[in-house]
């Protein structure tokens, strides 16, 4: 199996994007742009998909990804989180502790193959847990704003609006499209964002979160920018 894999989970059962898995992303399979990504990296012995999917396993094999088993319904549901998938992949596989298992997902198509090649070389076992893709929120997240039934907005900290934004410390959030760890890292129930997690910063025009039909739209016109320069 080799010393590096990449865990690609992709279930049959999206919902507000219906088989968005293997909808095509500018005339191919967003699965098979992902697989096509990791490979091109050319740090990765070997990539798996672990899905419930007849169509979405005949995709991946045909995009050069290892499909070795099938997914359990009990965690192909809506409400199954991604720890129990992983494991459930590394029991499979039969991985040793020591492997570095990257999991990337179906939809990731703004990673490019040097975001692969850069997150993966972070992973120090040492000192590092996990490696986790992050953006930068685009506004203070002190200034936060909510906005209450009736139309009233509350503020949590006022003194913050009065701030100069560059005198703020930066924040991040979580890109949800790529992470790196150790089998032995994620055999257990850490969180994924520890102090022992180190980010791989990406640009905040790559965090694209593809939930919804004007998601697909959005994220086709930034990779197409992107491509075209």
């Amino acid at each position: 199996m080799g010393n590096r894999v990449v865990l690609i989970p992709a279930r049959g059962g999206s919902t507000r994007v219906p088989r968005k898995n293997v909808r095509e992303f500018l005339g191919r399979p967003a699965i098979s742009r992902v697989i096509d990504t990791v490979v091109a990296s050319g740090v990765v012995d070997e990539v798996v998909v672990s899905t419930d999917d007849a169509e979405i396993a005949d995709t991946a094999r045909a995009a050069g990804a290892n499909v070795p088993f099938v997914r359990p319904a009990e965690l192909a549901d809506a409400y199954t989180g991604a720890r129990p998938v992983i494991q459930h992949a590394i029991a499979e596989l039969g991985l040793d502790a020591d492997v570095r298992l990257g999991v990337c997902y179906a939809t990731a198509v703004m990673v490019k193959p040097r975001d692969v090649v850069e997150a993966e070389r972070l992973l120090e076992p040492a000192t590092v847990d996990f490696v986790m893709t992050v953006a930068e929120f685009p506004a203070p997240i002190e200034r936060a704003l909510r906005v209450r039934p009736d139309g009233l907005v509350e503020v949590d900290d006022a003194s913050y609006l009065s701030v100069r934004s560059q005198d703020l410390v930066p924040a991040y959030h979580d890109l949800g499209q790529m992470y790196w760890g150790t089998v032995r890292a994620w055999r257990t129930d850490t969180p994924v964002a520890t102090a022992r997690t180190r980010a791989y910063v990406m640009e905040s025009w790559r965090a694209v979160d593809i939930d919804t039909p004007e998601d697909w739209v959005r994220a086709e016109r930034l990779f197409r920018a992107d491509v075209d320069g």
